[in-house]
């Protein structure tokens, strides 16, 4: 592993923000820390990095530990959130400032700049102050800076969230094919989950200062370990009694579970429809629709049980108080720290699609 936390522990007073962390990460990938606010992914990137000092545990970067390491030392670039641009220097010397300090000539300097202007997609704006940029144009001249000095790791915290969301969609893409271009080892903050599921290539979900999971976009969002995990990936509804759902009725009755949408199949409700598994439906009251672009959301309650899933544009449309027919295909089981998926039993699982 290129990057190393082990056994990592960090208190801010009677806070833990870092409990035992322990995770690794191979050189050339681009990693997503994925978390709600105040779960102790910031806190892990600034230890990373060297602007916060553990109370114990090691770091490690490229087999090296760097615990007593200064900030400076490190090898190590970094993209601020509020992208911390020097505003009284013009687009140049913010990008040339590290090759200045690294006391470079200024050949080379100008030509490093002139290479990261056209990496990053904005040759030509030298001159310009950041006050004379957008938001996206900032970042992108952000992350020029932090790749001047040719540094071996990348961190990124919550790099696109002071943009708006569709210039921040379009920055997720170049982001990942500027990381393959370079091919450095980088580290992103985010509380966005579409964010991390499109960019990265292994997301550590952190909670309450503890790591939940490690592993790949699918592996996370197919195969949650904790229920933290299966309630915070994804738009999951939490259920309990699950026992009462057709195929699912040998299950602990006191247990719950969590729901996502891609799980439930709703029909509108006929006295003369057929389905495959009308016999393992439920029927539901819809509660409410929203229109979400590609298809409508559907709030149901299914006997005080309130579920959410879509309904193709094309179908029959609802409206509140309609009668449906529910098909719910699996769920995630919630039991103690653990979480297991289950299927309804009434179902050949090769028929099941999820997206």
């Amino acid at each position: 592993m290129y990057i190393e936390l082990n056994n990592v522990n960090k208190t801010f007073g009677d806070c833990k923000a870092s409990s035992d962390v322990t995770f690794g990460i191979e050189k050339g990938k681009l990693i997503g820390l994925l978390g709600p606010s105040g779960s102790g992914k910031t806190t892990i990137l600034r230890m990373i990095a060297g602007l916060e000092h553990q109370d114990s545990g090691d770091i490690s970067i490229g087999g090296k530990v760097v615990n007593d390491l200064p900030s400076s030392e490190r090898g190590i670039g970094f993209v601020f959130q509020n992208y911390a641009l020097f505003p009284y220097m013009n687009v140049y010397n913010n990008i040339a400032y590290g090759l200045k300090v690294q006391k470079k000539d200024k050949e080379t300097i100008r030509n490093r700049v002139a290479e990261l202007l056209d990496l990053v997609g904005l040759p030509g704006l030298e001159k310009r102050y950041p006050e004379q940029l957008s938001g996206g144009q900032r970042q992108r001249i952000a992350l020029a800076r932090a790749l001047a000095p040719e540094p071996e790791l990348l961190l990124l915290d919550e790099p696109f969230a002071a943009i708006d969301a569709k210039v921040r969609k379009e920055l997720r893409t170049w982001l990942r094919e500027t990381i393959d271009k370079i091919g450095i080892t980088s580290i992103f903050v985010t509380h966005d989950q579409d964010e991390a599921i499109e960019v990265a290539d292994e997301i550590v979900i952190t909670n309450l200062g503890k790591v939940e999971q490690v592993g790949n976009p699918a592996e996370i969002y197919l195969n949650p370990k904790t229920p933290f995990v299966a309630q915070f990936i994804g738009q999951s509804a939490i259920i309990t009694d699950y026992g009462r759902l057709k195929g699912f009725s040998g299950s602990d009755s006191k247990a719950s579970a969590v729901i996502r949408p891609e799980f439930i199949e709703i029909n509108k409700f006929t006295d003369n429809g057929h389905h495959q598994y009308e016999s393992s439906m439920e029927n539901g009251i819809v509660e409410d629709v929203f229109f979400r672009g590609n298809a409508f959301e559907v709030k149901v309650n299914i006997d005080s049980m309130s579920v959410t899933g879509r309904y193709d544009l094309n179908a029959t449309r609802l409206k509140k108080g309609d009668e449906v027919k529910v098909l719910i295909k699996k769920l995630y089981t919630i039991d103690g720290d653990k979480t297991e998926v289950v299927s309804n039993s009434f179902i050949d699982d090769s028929t099941i699609y999820y997206i």
